[in-house]
């Protein structure tokens, strides 16, 4: 008796599979007042990649942030995060997402009055059950995961340098091992030393333990160092979002001044 011959369609590999959006922006309209910062923004965030986000001044790309991660509501347009429209979530759902997101905020954003320990703590306190010697013993592991010693546990945010808040910044945002990982200028206001031991960290962590990372910066070494993709924000939406590579032969204006200007040649260089 001969076989059915199983249709080619049916053989098809799984690596065909379409990739994971864990951002969706469609057709986002952000303003202030009269002032429109965005009109019909859209955007993908792949999981796994990390993208970089760049603009000129005044082209909201904290807005965008703020607006993604619901510190801001869209004046118009959807947001998805994980599947889910932002705008239409349950609690469940709410809770679920903020427990996958971690957020490092341009200045730190740490607790004037905590401990680095108790800072880095505190999203276990709120989202978990876990035992105080549990939260405790994880939130020394993920001081340590970003590079700082025991010694700083009992310091004060007033008693740490710019990188060293910005590392507990990234420690605390990590406690809760998200899947994904914003970042506003994480290099803003550090020696170029400091900031390329920022990227190295950031760009270690992203592949050790599979983050996907939205990440807004004006920082060109850290677009050449660390970044798989960059969106570039400009005429109120992301007019191009490509590898830096790509984004060295557009013919757009800003991104001509900004990638092949002097500074954009010098982290060519450098890259």
């Amino acid at each position: 008796m001969t076989k059915a011959k199983i249709p080619e369609a049916a053989e098809a590999p799984a690596n065909d599979k379409e990739p994971e959006n864990l951002i969706e922006v469609r057709g986002l309209v952000s303003q202030f007042g009269d002032q429109v910062i965005h009109d019909g923004l859209n955007l993908d965030v792949q999981r796994g990649e990390v993208l970089g986000v760049v603009g000129g001044s005044g082209t909201g790309k904290t807005v965008l942030l703020n607006t993604i991660i619901g510190l801001k509501e869209p004046d118009g347009g959807t947001i998805r995060l994980f599947g889910h429209d932002t705008a239409d979530l349950t609690s469940e759902q709410s809770h679920e997402i903020e427990r996958r997101t971690g957020t490092l905020f341009q200045q730190g954003a740490l607790f004037s009055s905590l401990s680095v320990l108790d800072n880095v703590a505190s999203p276990l306190v709120e989202h978990t059950k876990l035992p105080r010697d549990t939260i405790r013993e994880l939130a020394e592991m993920k001081i340590a995961m970003v590079g700082l010693k025991p010694e700083s546990h009992h310091q004060k945010p007033s008693e740490l340098s710019g990188g060293m808040r910005k590392r507990v910044g990234l420690a605390r945002a990590l406690a809760l091992d998200p899947d994904l990982l914003f970042l506003d200028e994480p290099t803003a206001g550090l020696d170029p030393i400091g900031a390329a031991a920022f990227d190295d960290l950031i760009r270690s962590l992203s592949d050790d333990l599979g983050l996907t990372v939205f990440m807004i910066t004006h920082d060109l070494d850290s677009l050449y160092a660390i970044c798989d993709k960059v969106a570039v924000l400009a005429d109120k939406g992301i007019v191009e979002k490509a590898t830096v590579q790509e984004l060295e032969r557009s013919d757009h204006p800003w991104i001509k001044e900004y990638f092949l200007g002097p500074r954009g040649r010098a982290a060519t260089k450098a890259a």
